[in-house]
């Protein structure tokens, strides 16, 4: 449920300050890191670094 508030507080934050360009930002940031967590420890782990 606190995750939730804090998207809320977000997107508020968004609306009120007009700061629409921090989106595209913030959702390559949060698919990186699910990137990072479901290949971690994986087959496919190896394969990720030579992208980056």
């Amino acid at each position: 449920m606190k995750k939730l508030g804090i998207l809320k507080e977000f997107w508020s934050f968004l609306k009120v300050r007009k700061k629409w360009w921090l989106t595209p930002i913030v959702i390559v940031m949060v698919l990186l890191g699910a990137l990072i967590f479901f290949t971690q420890g994986s087959a496919v782990a190896p394969f990720i670094y030579t992208l980056f």
